[in-house]
């Protein structure tokens, strides 16, 4: 159980990636005060928390009433989050949700979605919830690492100031990179196991 929780929490750390939405965080609301930022950091926080508590409870729910089977989840989301880790190594990701929607929530876009809780999270906390591996309790540890997490990319958000003045703006770039390396080794071993998974499931027993 507890390999459970430190892999969980590493591949749910990498996907939220807390270090850029604090930067984004930073440039977004850099005109508002105290107040508003505060206020910012935790609507934020709480709307990507109600999306992946509504994965773990309905995605498996939705994807089995589909027919889509979690194999084929698991590949293409080790796909994306392979994706993903390269868009982070070569530091497009900023660019990417640098800009907020006019006329909406910067809590709502682009923090919450798709800065926090992008696709390849919402895959993964399914994967990691996966009924017919997991029991109650696990899936319940599980949630609980991630909103640990968030209530940690919370934190940060909120002392985003300090934060960035102490590692520099290059300081939050390499770190960013160490983890989309971390994060697309992840997505390779996801892929890996999801094919050795079919493979044993095709080949007949002797």
């Amino acid at each position: 159980m507890i390999n459970k929780i430190i892999y969980d929490a590493i591949v749910i750390w990498v996907t939220i990636e807390p270090i850029g939405s604090v930067a984004l965080f930073a440039a977004l609301t850099a005109g508002l005060s105290s107040k508003e930022r505060r206020r910012t950091a935790i609507m934020a926080t709480v709307y990507s928390a109600i999306i992946l508590l509504c994965a773990i409870v309905v995605g498996q729910i939705i994807l089995t009433a589909m027919g889509i089977r979690l194999v084929s989840l698991q590949i293409a989301g080790g796909i994306i989050l392979f994706l993903f880790g390269l868009q982070m190594v070569f530091g497009r990701m900023a660019a990417t949700f640098s800009q907020p929607e006019a006329g909406h929530d910067i809590a709502v876009f682009p923090l919450a979605i798709p800065s926090i809780v992008g696709p390849e999270t919402i895959m993964v906390v399914i994967l990691l919830t996966d009924n017919h591996l997991h029991s109650i309790a696990a899936q319940a540890i599980t949630a609980a690492v991630m909103l640990c997490i968030l209530a940690v990319t919370c934190v940060l958000m909120l002392l985003s100031e300090h934060l960035l003045r102490i590692i520099g703006t290059n300081g939050a770039a390499i770190l960013e990179r160490i983890m989309g390396i971390i994060l697309a080794a992840l997505s390779v071993n996801l892929i890996i196991d999801a094919l050795a998974g079919v493979a044993q499931w095709a080949i007949p027993k002797a």
